[in-house]
C-alpha cells in the first residue's frame, strides 16, 4: 500500500522553509492563515499569464510583506510599476477592507523557469487548453527541464484526455526522481488545465540534485 505525501511537507525539517513566515497567538492564527490562502489563490489566479512559481508572505501586527517570484516580472509590474500598485490596492480592497493594514508587493525573477515545476505545469496546462496534442506537450517539457540542468523529470497527466469518455492517467518519466530521499531537491507543482471536457489535473516532479551545504538549505524555496 503506497503511503503518499507532499515532496516539500516531507522535507521542511531538513532542507525546505515556510512559505510564510509570521506568529500568530490563539485568537488571531486562523484568520491569518485564511488570509494567506486567499491571498495565495487570489495571486495565482490573477497573474496566471505572468507564470508565478512561488509567493511568500511575511508579516507582523499591521504590516504584509508579499514576495511573487515570477518567470515575467514584467507582466506584473507594468509601465512605471502601475501593475505593481494597482494589484496592491486590490489585495486591500479586497481582502482587508476597513482594517489598518500596509501592503508591500516585491516581484523577484526566477532565473531558470524550465526548473520551476509550477511554471512547467502552467505550459502544459495552457498547450492543453489550446487543444494541442498532451504528448506532444509533456515530451516537450520534459525536453526543457533535462536542458536545464535537472537531474530528473517526472510529469503525470490526468483526466478525459483528448476528450475520452473514460478518464485516464498517462506519465513521462525520464531520469530519476529519489522521492525516499529528505536530502533530494524535488520541486513539486500541482497544475490544472479547464477544457470543455472537464478538469484535466497536471502533476510535476523536478529533481535538482542533492542539498548537503547548511548554508545552501536556508536560500531554497520551492512551489507548494
Amino acid at each position: 500500500m503506497g503511503h503518499k505525501i507532499h515532496p516539500k511537507a516531507f522535507r521542511l525539517s531538513t532542507i525546505y522553509q515556510w512559505d510564510s513566515k509570521w506568529f500568530g497567538n490563539r485568537n488571531s492564527y486562523i484568520a491569518q492563515l485564511q488570509d494567506d490562502v486567499r491571498v495565495r489563490e487570489f495571486l495565482m489566479h490573477e497573474l496566471k499569464e505572468a507564470g508565478v512559481d512561488l509567493v511568500e508572505i511575511d508579516r507582523n501586527a499591521n504590516k504584509m510583506t508579499i514576495t511573487i517570484h515570477s518567470a515575467k516580472p514584467g507582466v506584473i509590474i507594468g509601465r512605471s510599476g502601475a501593475g505593481i500598485e494597482e494589484l496592491r490596492k486590490k489585495i486591500l480592497g479586497q481582502f482587508f477592507r476597513g482594517k489598518r493594514m500596509n501592503i508591500m508587493v516585491n516581484v523577484s525573477e526566477i532565473s531558470q523557469p524550465s526548473l520551476s515545476s509550477r511554471v512547467v505545469g502552467l505550459q502544459i496546462a495552457q498547450d492543453i487548453e489550446k487543444r494541442l496534442p498532451f504528448r506532444r506537450s509533456m515530451k516537450m517539457a520534459t525536453e526543457r527541464v533535462m536542458k536545464a540542468g535537472a537531474k530528473g523529470v517526472k510529469i503525470m497527466i490526468g483526466g478525459r484526455l483528448n476528450g475520452a469518455e473514460i478518464a485516464r492517467t498517462e506519465q513521462l518519466l525520464q531520469g530519476s526522481i529519489p522521492l525516499h530521499n529528505l536530502r533530494a531537491d524535488i520541486d513539486f507543482a500541482r497544475v490544472r488545465a479547464n477544457t470543455i471536457f472537464g478538469v484535466i489535473g497536471i502533476k510535476v516532479w523536478i529533481y535538482k540534485g542533492e542539498v548537503f551545504d547548511d548554508s545552501k538549505k536556508a536560500n531554497i524555496t520551492v512551489a507548494k
